[in-house]
Parts: structure tokens; C-alpha cells; sequence
């Protein structure tokens, strides 16, 4: 399975923000951190705080602070909250009927209990048992 960057992204900012309790992170910072898009991560960030995951606050000493405790955020939760709109396989995409094997396809149901197992197993784990603490430069 390979998960989209947007989730690799929200796991990343996740980890780090759990690793500075009580620091507020704004997106310009974690973006130029993790070198990756300022505009992507916003989407990101904003994905996290609609969820309850994140709070934020604009202005001078704004930006994002987890809201939720480590230990009471499953990884599996989160992999599934950001992955919800990509489809796994075409056919289990909205609107997917494109594929010439339906409906006698037997691969789909077994691909929809590996995908299941797979977050099953990453809610073995919760943000605590991931967090990310930079070297002090």
C-alpha cells in the first residue's frame, strides 16, 4: 500500500508538533522544515484542525498546537481520515464501474479486508509511540 503525500505530510506534522508540547508551529515553519509546498501543507494543517486534531490561531504567535493528546491519537485513524478520498482501486473509487471484471471480481473483497487490516494494525500504535524530536542545531 503507499499512502499519498498528503498524508505522509499530516503524519509528519503530527510527530513534530507532539514533539514541542505547548509550541505553537506556523505553516511557513513546519513547510520550510520539512521542505515541501507552504500551500500544500495549509491544506494539510487545516484537514488536521477540521478534524480536531489541530488547533490553530492566526496573528503574531498563531499557528498549530495538537488538541488532542498523543497517546488518545491512533495512527490508523489518522492514516484513514486523510486517505478517505483516495480509492485503493479504481473499482472501489465513486462512480468506479469502469472495470470490465465486475461484478464476478473476487480480488476486490480481499483487497478491502488487507486495506482493513492494515489500518486495524497501524491502530495498534498512537501518535505517542511516534514523536518527533529534531537534533538541537
Amino acid at each position: 500500500m503507499r499512502l499519498t503525500s498528503f498524508t505522509d505530510y499530516g503524519l509528519r506534522v503530527l510527530m513534530r508538533l507532539a514533539g514541542a508540547p505547548g509550541r505553537a508551529f506556523t505553516t511557513a515553519a513546519l513547510a520550510a522544515e520539512f521542505r515541501v509546498s507552504r500551500n500544500h501543507l495549509a491544506k494539510v494543517v487545516s484537514t488536521l484542525a477540521a478534524a480536531g486534531l489541530l488547533d490553530t490561531r492566526r496573528g503574531g504567535g498563531g499557528g498549530a498546537m495538537l488538541a488532542v493528546r498523543p497517546e488518545d491519537i491512533r495512527l490508523g485513524d489518522v492514516v484513514a481520515m486523510l486517505e478517505a478520498d483516495q480509492a485503493l482501486v479504481e473499482c472501489f473509487a465513486t462512480g468506479g464501474a469502469a472495470c470490465t471484471l465486475m461484478p464476478h471480481c473476487r480480488l476486490k473483497t480481499r483487497l478491502a479486508q488487507a486495506e482493513a487490516a492494515f489500518i486495524r494494525d497501524l491502530n495498534h500504535s498512537t501518535l505517542a509511540d511516534c514523536v518527533y524530536r529534531p537534533d538541537p542545531a
